[in-house]
């Protein structure tokens, strides 16, 4: 499980590679409730790719719109590993509440990230699971996101659009 994405994992994601953006798994701590993982970063990220780059007012980096998708990733892989949720067997996974969201630096596209997300409240029922996340991400020494969400881990109906109005407040 540690090391280069399992092919499994990756069928499984509801988003394609191009979605997912991770490389590696550099840590399942199943008893803490923590996964690490690293994410490449390069020019050609989305959102990336179309920034209007300035080198001293806008320099290229990875977005803050795309850190936030990427805890919906880093959720992904916790549900998948330290939960045992599948896409293919029905669970789906869905932001319900930003608590906190601390952006602390630029994330550069010069050195990968490594994004953390470990749970600090996870409430279960037959059908759903919500839990709560601490994200840090990092790029080398530094930290350049902070974030506290609700995530809601549910077997939606067919016919009806899902609903996280218990996401906790």
């Amino acid at each position: 499980m540690i090391g280069k994405l399992e092919q499994t994992f990756i069928d499984d994601c509801p988003y394609g590679p191009d979605g997912l953006l991770l490389d590696e798994i550099l840590e399942l701590d199943l008893p803490g409730s923590r996964v690490s993982a690293r994410m490449p970063t390069h020019a050609e990220l989305p959102l990336t790719r179309a920034q209007r780059v300035h080198p001293v007012r806008h320099p290229r980096h990875v977005s803050g719109g795309l850190m936030i998708h990427m805890t919906g990733m880093m959720g992904f892989l916790h549900a998948y590993y330290v939960f045992g949720l599948r896409h293919a067997e029905g669970w789906i996974g869905y932001g319900a509440k930003i608590h906190g969201a601390r952006f602390l630096a630029l994330a550069t596209v010069d050195e990968p990230l490594v994004l953390t997300a470990t749970t600090t409240k996870v409430r279960k029922s037959a059908a759903s699971i919500m839990a709560r996340y601490v994200f840090e991400f990092r790029q080398g020494s530094t930290v350049v996101y902070e974030g506290d969400q609700t995530a809601m881990w549910l077997k939606p109906e067919a016919g009806k659009t899902p609903v996280m109005s218990s996401a906790e407040g």
